[in-house]
């Protein structure tokens, strides 16, 4: 069921309009964010909070699609803060023990930052750079936990994989993506399109928006150029940005550290801490040999103590008859990779078979970095094997080790790494990456049982990846935990099997990421994955997953409001699975058009989508697939003032959402019934649906329907006289959507509170306001809002005196309501109209108004526009014949208004009557 809010007072428009542009029926969890066509490794470094942190996104350019009844939004029950605690985000690597002796390094950049935060000046930029393996990194992830305590509000690490090798440099809408997704705003909300410099732009925005009088630590790591970290920089004065890069980037107002090798005898002392050996018993001259040999790089200084290390019997000269040999092996190398590369080779000559044939393997790896699971299935053994190896090449300094019992190389490592393996047979790195898919597709498996919906079917793994040793999850927490940890490998996987043309790997890989993705966004990447995936199926002529993954790419354009492009994907989708007999997937593709064209106002043939499927369904015996169906054929029906059919449709699926357990589908079947009951003047049984709505999205902690079903409460309460409380609530939701950054929303609560304006006389705020909602709902693309707005606008510049503007309005919002076949607010607006004619002094004009506001509202059942038509009608005949003719309109009126508990408007009807 959409998401929309709900509709205005008088504004039985604002009702239907509210849920138009909210997307419904899924078969996944809600949307989901992820084409990816590209790595993205900076998201291994940087988490997805909950889905419940704040934002103020009023710069952003989002789309105004929502999840419905049939599609809701998920989020993990981890109990996190509320959306607009402070930004608290951790994510620095661990501090290292080698870090040694850049006192003059580190105290330059401490001593600048205090010198900005005292004096109260903006926090340059401390470029950070140097030759690979010199220590960049460590020096910025040192330089973060000294200065952590100075930035409470949060340290970001991100890597912007400048130079990594079989890697492409991070793009920066991507980092983007991944660092406000980490300060906790709804991957759903992160602007998308196809223009990249657009949404580069609009990300940035939302980027500064949210960090704006935070004190924020970010360490952009391994940058290619200016170019890409500009976007990511902070708006504000008092974040601190370091960035490392093997670059020099000179740019204004920057602070660059330099860092060069260590000086020969810092080298020799970090070598002998290292070693684990007393100095005295280490020959000085043949350290300093050794440190030399290796380019005086802390990398291959602490390699080379560590092989000393591991090895009592050996002496320094042993070491170094060693390295020399080793070097001499990699004479083809420049100067500096030769001198770190030969320490590499001493290190992987120390290893035993089978941990070089692990090691090897580490080289054929797709994606950032791993854990014992990955490593079994890339290695060919078992988990505890796994992580045997990976400890040992831990011990050896040849990975390193990041929080979650992860494992990564260091570029220059991974480098080694893959020459070593391509040395071998180049052949085994298809198998390779096949055992990494096929790994993922049995993990995918478990996190999907905790993700997908109850009544729906997540994809099936193949059986040989049922063989595979894959991680516990216990609860939806930790499978979305797993998933963020897991997706930029994924991403990669899918990559690297679609190069090696294992299309089949791609297919599955994407269709089992595909709950997920609805679910993480954001959209543009999730758009990228299933075009793979669709290239893939049309490569091998496989016309059910092409079915299936034509129907998500739909779903996931339609989240973007790139309406064709969904309707031309659903369309072939449908044929497809007709073409191969799979009813049940013709149905899932019937009910997504059927929701495309609910939300481009072509109610026909979306109710013609939502009935057929709903038959298929029905015949399947698929009851998941019937809720979402009639869910979304209520709202259909409520959006052309059909509302017995709509509460009929709503009902059934609400039944059936109970049946299944299926919690968020049960609080969003009753929203919408809230809102027809309130179109018809049920406002008791309205107000009731409500709050029982409102208490399942407390339970689900999902803030973003607990203001949808705030607004709609406000919204009964006007409706009923009872302006203060909802004043209160529709400003409650406002403060959510806005920490939200969610812009349809917000537009709907500054529309209600323009009507409330209007209502306690303030015309003139009433107009900013609208104006203001106005605007907002152009942008977002939704016709009915902008009706909704319209024609309030109108009555808000009536009571200004400003006739030819309120009559323009109400022309423009009649337009396109009976475009969009909504009776019930063509009637709300004809009675707006009417009463501005009948104080302007032309009652005869309207009263034709108002009797043509009367037959639509009594053809559809709308009491309370019914009772306002009588009400003109009946005080335009006092005005030209008299008392006498008017009684009966209004008496009729009045019945109406003390039926609904409208008290305000019946009580002026009776001192009008009395003689």
């Amino acid at each position: 069921m959409a998401t929309a809010a709900i509709a205005g007072g008088g504004a039985v428009t604002a009702m239907l309009v509210g849920l138009v542009t909210n997307a419904v029926s899924a078969q996944s969890q809600w949307p989901s964010w992820l084409g990816w066509l590209q790595e993205y490794p900076w998201l291994s470094f940087v988490l997805l909070g909950v889905v419940t942190a704040a934002l103020t996104a009023v710069l952003a350019v989002l789309d105004d699609r929502r999840p419905s009844a049939s599609e809701s939004v998920f989020r993990p029950d981890d109990g996190a803060g509320p959306p607009g605690a402070a930004l608290v985000l951790r994510s620095l690597p661990r501090d290292t023990s080698a870090f040694t002796d850049r006192s003059a390094e580190l105290e330059s950049l401490v001593q600048s930052v205090h010198a900005a935060q005292n004096t109260g000046e903006g926090l340059p930029v401390h470029v950070i750079d140097g030759m690979p393996g010199v220590g960049k990194t460590a020096l910025a992830v040192h330089a973060g936990h000294v200065l952590a305590d100075r930035f409470p509000d949060g340290q970001l690490f991100v890597n912007l994989n400048g130079h990594t090798p079989g890697r492409s440099p991070v793009r920066s809408t991507e980092a983007l993506a991944s660092l406000l997704a980490a300060a906790g705003v709804p991957t759903q909300q992160i602007p998308v399109g196809d223009d990249v410099g657009a949404v580069t732009e609009a990300r940035a925005a939302m980027w500064r928006t949210r960090l704006a009088g935070k004190k924020v630590l970010l360490i952009l790591d391994n940058a290619a150029g200016y170019r890409q970290l500009e976007p990511l920089l902070p708006g504000g004065s008092e974040c601190l940005v370091l960035v490392t890069s093997r670059k020099r980037l000179a740019a204004q107002e920057e602070v660059v550290l330099p860092v060069q090798a260590l000086p020969p005898d810092h080298a020799v002392d970090l070598f002998v801490r290292l070693s684990g050996r007393p100095a005295d018993a280490l020959d000085r001259d043949t350290l300093e040999e050794l440190v030399r040999l290796c380019g005086y790089l802390p990398l291959g200084v602490s390699l080379l103590a560590a092989r000393l290390r591991h090895h009592p019997t050996w002496s320094a000269a042993d070491l170094h008859t060693r390295l020399v040999a080793a070097r001499d092996r990699l004479g083809e190398l420049r100067a500096g990779e030769r001198a770190v590369a030969a320490t590499f080779d001493l290190s992987y000559q120390d290893l035993v078979p089978e941990q070089q044939h692990f090691f090897r393997s580490l080289g054929h790896y797709p994606g950032t970095d791993l854990d014992a699971y990955a490593g079994a299935a890339l290695g060919a053994v078992t988990v505890a094997a796994a992580r045997d190896q990976l400890d040992a090449l831990y011990d050896a300094h040849l990975i390193d080790e990041h929080p979650g019992s992860r494992y990564r190389l260091h570029d220059l490592l991974r480098d080694y790494a893959r020459g070593l393996a391509d040395e071998g047979d180049s052949m085994d790195h298809v198998p390779a990456v096949q055992r990494v898919g096929t790994y993922y597709l049995a993990a995918l498996a478990v996190a999907n049982e905790h993700i997908v919906r109850s009544g729906a079917v997540a994809p099936l793994p193949p059986d040989d990846a049922r063989q595979a040793e894959t991680q516990a999850l216990a609860s939806r927490t930790a499978a979305l935990s797993w998933l963020e940890d897991e997706r930029p490998n994924i991403l990669a996987c899918i990559r690297q099997a679609n190069a090696l043309s294992l299309y089949d790997l791609v297919m599955r890989l994407a269709a089992a990421m595909a709950p997920f993705l609805r679910q993480a966004g954001p959209w543009d990447q999730a758009v990228g994955v299933h075009r793979t995936a669709v290239e893939a199926a049309r490569h091998t002529g496989d016309q059910p997953a092409l079915a299936g993954a034509l129907t998500e790419l739909g779903v996931i354009r339609r989240f973007m409001a790139a309406y064709p492009e969904a309707t031309e994907a659903l369309n072939e989708a449908a044929a497809c699975y007709d073409a191969a007999g799979d009813q049940r997937g013709k149905a899932d593709a019937l009910n997504q058009v059927g929701i495309v064209w609910y939300l481009t106002a072509d109610n026909d043939d979306s109710a013609r989508a939502q009935t057929e499927a709903l038959a298929l369904y029905r015949e399947l015996g698929h009851r998941l697939g019937q809720a979402n169906a009639l869910a979304d054929l209520g709202m259909v029906r409520r959006q052309t003032s059909d509302f017995d059919a709509a509460v009929e449709a709503q009902s059934e699926a609400l039944s059936i959402y109970r049946e299944l357990g299926d919690r968020y589908g049960e609080a969003n079947s009753l929203r919408d019934l809230g809102v027809v009951h309130s179109l018809v003047g049920e406002y008791e049984r309205a107000a009731q649906r409500h709050r029982e709505a409102f208490g399942i999205y407390e339970e689900l902690d999902d803030r973003g329907h607990q203001a949808y079903a705030l607004n709609e409460l406000g919204v009964v309460r006007r409706l009923t006289g009872d302006l203060d409380g909802a004043r209160e609530d529709h400003t409650r939701a406002l403060e959510y959507f806005t920490e939200l950054g969610e812009r349809f929303g917000r537009a709907n609560c500054i529309r209600h509170l323009g009507v409330l304006d209007r209502l306690t006389g303030d015309a003139r705020a009433a107009v900013r306001n609208l104006e203001e909602a106005l605007e907002a709902y152009r942008d977002l693309g939704s016709r009915g809002g902008e009706a909704a707005s319209l024609g309030e606008l109108g009555v808000a510049r009536a009571a200004l005196g400003d006739r030819d503007g309120a009559v323009e309005a109400f022309e423009q919002s009649l337009g396109i309501l009976r475009e969009l076949g909504d009776r019930c607010g063509e009637a709300e607006v004809l009675n707006h109209w009417g009463t501005l004619l009948r104080t302007t002094d032309d009652p005869r004009a309207a009263r034709r108004l108002f009797e043509r506001a009367l037959v639509t509202a009594q053809a559809i059942h709308c009491p309370l526009e019914e009772a306002r038509a009588l009400e003109g009608a009946g005080r335009c005949d006092r005005m030209i014949d008299g008392p006498g003719r008017a009684g009966r309109s209004l008496r009729e009126a009045l019945a109406i208004y003390r039926e609904l508990g409208v008290t305000a408007s019946a009580d002026d009807i009776e001192r009008l009557l009395v003689p």
